[in-house]
């Protein structure tokens, strides 16, 4: 008995080189490989053993079925033949078992960029047939070989792991892992908080899963403004108090203008206020808390101390309904209007007061960067 060309079965292959005898290991689909002692060549049946040789047929793609004594074969398909996934997806392999030869092969070898290629599109595949699991192992893989090869944030690439996060279950704790690590690898590694474009598409995803909150939370990071107001529209519509639909575009604008980022503010602000079915149009509006956001946007233009001094004062009935406004306000006067920071000292009365004075000045050159790009705000 001869042994079928590519299998790794010695000894277990029938006359002809048509079937594999070992196992449930079947030798038996065409393919268009080239012929073997006059007859057509049967796909390669390839045990996952750590000597393999590296895969040479760049245009196939394995389709792993189960064999004897629990080891698991891969036949060595054409992309394109019509059998590469007829097999149940139940009998296909987990990466968690290391039964992906190929990418970590050309992990091995450097050539990131073919791996994951390779580790997306099956995750992608995993992810059809409902295998939850596999697919989140090979999300992981694919974030993996972008921290180790040190790839350049790209659009595309952005767009790939947001893709993976859509088709997660929301409620596995591996989003959350993959989320976090997608995060820190697109702001670079250095305590960032992400890129803004991921940041906007999974606020765009969570919108659709309607988790308002997180998506929120990402919209503010990113520099979709117009659709934050959208979201927050349909957040206020659907989940929230008709008397409070003025809460929840005031906490969006002074959230990102403690974030400094003033065009988004003034953007979220426009378009949830002329979206939104139960505000008349204005300025000004019935809502006092719309009229003094409306203010404060214009101060904030000005940068005037006194106006926004007077501003607080005035319309405090309507800041005391959330006890984080004052907060907010404190972060926003001193980032635009050049507010010292509250100081609390351990000496007090006059010594305490001659103290700050003489440690101020001092002080206030290495304050003043840290200050730029910390918050003691946090933002949920």
């Amino acid at each position: 008995m001869r042994t079928q060309r590519g299998c790794t079965h010695s000894g277990s292959c029938s006359p002809g080189g048509h079937w594999c005898t070992r196992g449930t290991c079947p030798i038996n689909v065409p393919s268009r490989l080239s012929s073997h002692d006059g007859e057509p060549s049967r796909p390669s049946c390839r045990h996952l053993l750590p000597t393999d040789p590296p895969l040479k047929e760049q245009s196939y793609a394995a389709s792993p079925v189960p064999s004897a004594g629990g080891r698991s074969c891969s036949l060595v398909l054409p992309v394109w033949h019509s059998q590469a996934h007829s097999l149940p997806v139940k009998h296909w392999p987990s990466p968690q078992t290391g039964q992906v030869p190929s990418s970590t092969r050309y992990m091995s070898q450097g050539k990131h960029t073919e791996a994951r290629e390779l580790m997306y599109s099956g995750a992608l595949l995993f992810f059809s047939h409902g295998q939850q699991n596999s697919a989140a192992d090979l999300s992981m893989l694919v974030l993996e070989s972008l921290e180790k090869a040190e790839v350049d944030v790209a659009d595309e690439l952005l767009g790939n792991l947001a893709k993976l996060f859509s088709l997660m279950d929301p409620n596995s704790p591996e989003r959350v892992a993959f989320v976090s690590r997608a995060l820190k690898w697109s702001g670079g590694g250095s305590g960032k908080l992400g890129h803004p474009r991921l940041h906007q598409l999974l606020a765009l995803t969570l919108w659709k899963e309607q988790n308002y909150c997180e998506s929120r939370y990402h919209f503010l990071h990113s520099a979709d403004g117009e659709g934050c107001a959208n979201m927050l529209v349909e957040y206020s519509t659907s989940r929230g108090f008709r008397s409070e639909v003025d809460m929840f575009v005031a906490q969006a604008v002074l959230q990102f203008l403690c974030l400094k980022n003033k065009s988004s503010a003034s953007v979220v602000f426009t378009t949830y206020t002329q979206k939104h079915p139960s505000i008349e149009n204005g300025p000004p509006f019935v809502q006092p808390l719309l009229n003094f956001i409306w203010f404060l946007l214009l101060a904030v233009d000005g940068g005037k101390l006194t106006v926004f001094t007077v501003l607080c004062e005035q319309y405090q009935p309507s800041l005391r309904r959330d006890p984080m406004y004052n907060e907010y306000l404190d972060r926003i006067g001193q980032l635009f209007f050049g507010v010292p920071p509250k100081q609390t000292s351990s000496y007090g009365g006059l010594l305490g007061n001659l103290l700050s004075s003489l440690m101020g000045s001092s002080e206030q050159e290495e304050g003043e960067e840290s200050q730029e790009d910390s918050s003691p705000i946090e933002l949920d």
